[in-house]
């Protein structure tokens, strides 16, 4: 990802970014039922690296799995990229968790850019005081093990019922997570940033009593004279 582009969607909404890429036809891009662990008051913008899921079986799952160092949940930790944002295809299933504190700290110290599963986290509140964006469901206290067998990791998965490709980019914020295709995301950080900055003179102009009508879309031309005018005035 060029660093312009993760600075540019280090500042926009999520929201923002769901009307840029309905507009190119794309309507299932945001993660269904995922909330931020705690809130950060900044974005969380990575390219994904993907971990996958399946139902437990109870002969192949037993705590015994830990032990080994290529278990794909203990490899996948370690074999995510600095800068990436660890992405989990749990089935939308919170009754066990996708991982807990130690392992989150662990993408923290080696430097990913967030964690997000369409499950739940162990140790969630510890997990809130760390400086790393977590998305989940909600706190599960069971193990993995119990529900959920890992199988593999840098692989497409389904998370919230979204498609999610090795290399696509991750966006959070307070509110939710979304999900850009790779080959578009330049455009779409530049279309957001863009619409960022004309939703903050709309918002400008409804505080100070001007309607919706014609200006929300812009289909009066007083609207873009005033937008210009504003622009210059606040170097926006």
């Amino acid at each position: 990802m060029k660093p312009e582009t993760r600075d540019k969607l280090s500042r926009v909404s999520v929201a923002t970014l769901c009307t840029a890429l309905f507009k190119r036809g794309l309507r299932n891009q945001t993660i269904q039922d995922v909330h931020p662990v705690a809130r950060k008051g900044r974005n969380m913008v990575g390219p994904a690296f993907t971990l996958r899921y399946i139902p437990a079986r109870e002969d192949l799952n037993g705590i015994e799995v830990f032990k080994n160092p290529a278990h794909p949940q203990r490899a996948g930790v370690e074999a995510c990229p600095p800068g990436a944002v660890m992405i989990m295809d749990s089935r939308k299933d919170p009754r066990a968790a996708s991982a807990g504190g130690i392992l989150v700290t662990r993408l923290m110290v080696r430097g990913a850019a967030g964690v997000v599963t369409d499950g739940g986290f162990r140790d969630s509140p510890e997990i809130a005081t760390l400086d790393i964006p977590a998305y989940h469901n909600r706190p599960s206290s069971p193990t993995n093990l119990t529900l959920h067998q890992a199988l593999e990791f840098d692989i497409p998965i389904g998370c919230g019922d979204v498609a999610v490709w090795p290399g696509d980019v991750v966006v959070g914020d307070d509110e939710a997570v979304i999900i850009i295709p790779n080959g578009i995301a330049d455009e779409i950080a530049d279309e957001a940033v863009e619409m960022t900055v004309f939703e903050d003179f709309v918002t400008e102009e409804v505080r100070n009593g001007k309607t919706i009508i014609g200006l929300y879309p812009p289909t009066n031309p007083e609207t873009h004279t005033n937008f210009a005018a504003w622009r210059i005035k606040t170097g926006r």
